[in-house]
């Protein structure tokens, strides 16, 4: 989820669509949180365009879930292990609705915060991470670093920030760049965790 201030000709969507998979075109509600924005349709689609349209198999963690979009998806081509992370009461309470309405048994929705719950995970848990967290908060880096220890070697996490991810910042973190766009305020990059020597 996008935290941070929308453009004041914009109002936020109510609801999110599931673009591919079992649940293609199920919605999913946004709360009228302060700041809460979906990650936008079109950015969702490029990225499943560039992981491929079938997750099966895959472990996945979306850190920063906010409506779940990211993580849902997941779930919705294939991927049979994904965990939700999210701090706020209400939103915890809308993903849960959500799961249970898709009949989402491969999802699992932890009230934590992201960094910290990264830092205890075990390492190589995940096939790929969606990291999208609040636009108004320095979190990218921080979560960068933690996510490429739970990332399984040639595994993907994925990057949504304000501004470009510098590539400096993604070699630190021990993630070498893949992919990356942008679309209107959004940009939006994947990177790839090297495979082990």
């Amino acid at each position: 989820m996008v935290r941070g201030k929308a453009p004041s000709h914009a109002a936020p969507p109510r609801e999110v669509r599931i673009i591919g998979g079992l649940w293609k075109r199920s919605k999913l509600p946004v709360a009228d949180r302060p700041g809460l924005r979906p990650t936008p349709d079109r950015v969702r689609e490029t990225l499943f365009n560039w992981l491929g349209q079938h997750l099966s198999g895959w472990r996945c963690l979306d850190a920063f879930a906010g409506t779940g979009a990211l993580g849902f998806e997941a779930a919705s081509r294939g991927a049979t292990d994904v965990v939700l992370l999210e701090r706020d009461a209400a939103l915890i309470t809308q993903l849960v609705a959500s799961k249970e309405r898709l009949h989402a048994e491969a999802v699992r929705i932890e009230r934590a915060d992201a960094v910290q719950w990264m830092a205890r995970a075990a390492p190589g848990a995940f096939e790929l991470v969606f990291l999208d967290p609040p636009f108004d908060a320095p979190l990218a880096v921080p979560a960068m670093v933690a996510a490429s220890r739970i990332v399984a070697a040639g595994g993907l996490v994925y990057v949504e920030a304000p501004r470009p991810v510098d590539a400096e910042a993604a070699g630190a973190a021990g993630l070498e760049p893949w992919r990356a766009a942008r679309a209107g305020a959004v940009h939006f990059h994947l990177f790839r965790k090297p495979d082990a020597a």
